[in-house]
């Protein structure tokens, strides 16, 4: 019989936050150096100071602190207190982390209007104990629509590179995964039928 773990109330706390999309949209603004401060404490309300952006324009200001609380006790928000009795809040690592996640979901590649004849070839061999990074990838290279030719070999006719490094350093699996730029695949009809370009 497996023992179940035991988790502190911390860990029960993150455990049971579910992200929603107001809680997502916030953490990408502050990723993209939004800044959030308060009076005096992080009990208090937490008001916007800076960088504001159309897309704040779409969240209701209760809901909104409402999903900063939340991520501020679910350990993804740290404070910094300042000589005048200010804080801000800043994303911790975990927050950094959480909100790429959710950067690298909104990651697509833009069709150029003439394709350059060069075909953009992602291998990796990324083992099982790291099998959760291993999927994540995967499913990042079908929904910016990459064709798997084989089970860990995706292929793009498209530009894509700074995508790639982008998911790369995300999951930490530059040693497993390769990026290929190449002129010529013995089976390009069938590819290029399937990316629809001549």
């Amino acid at each position: 019989m497996q023992k179940r773990r035991r988790t502190n109330g911390k860990e029960a706390k993150e455990t049971r936050l579910r992200i929603g999309p107001v809680q997502q949209k916030i953490l990408l603004l502050l990723l993209g150096g939004l800044a959030l401060s308060c009076s005096r404490s992080p009990e208090k309300s937490w008001r916007i100071i800076k960088g504001m952006r159309e897309s704040w324009k779409e969240i209701n200001r209760r809901a909104a602190e409402r999903a900063i609380n939340a991520l501020y006790d679910a350990k993804l928000l740290e404070t910094k207190v300042h000589s005048d009795g200010t804080t801000t809040l800043v994303l911790n690592e975990g927050g950094k982390k959480k909100a790429l996640t959710y950067k690298a979901d909104r990651i697509k590649i833009m069709r150029p209007s003439a394709w350059d004849r060069k075909w953009r070839v992602v291998i990796f061999d990324i083992p099982e104990d790291e099998r959760e990074a291993r999927d994540a990838l995967r499913a990042h290279l079908e929904y910016m629509g990459f064709y798997i030719l084989q089970r860990s070999v995706f292929v793009c006719p498209f530009e894509c590179r700074d995508q790639i490094e982008f998911l790369i350093e995300l999951y930490a699996i530059r040693r497993y995964v390769r990026f290929m730029v190449v002129e010529y695949i013995d089976n390009e009809d069938h590819l290029k039928k399937n990316f629809r370009i001549k």
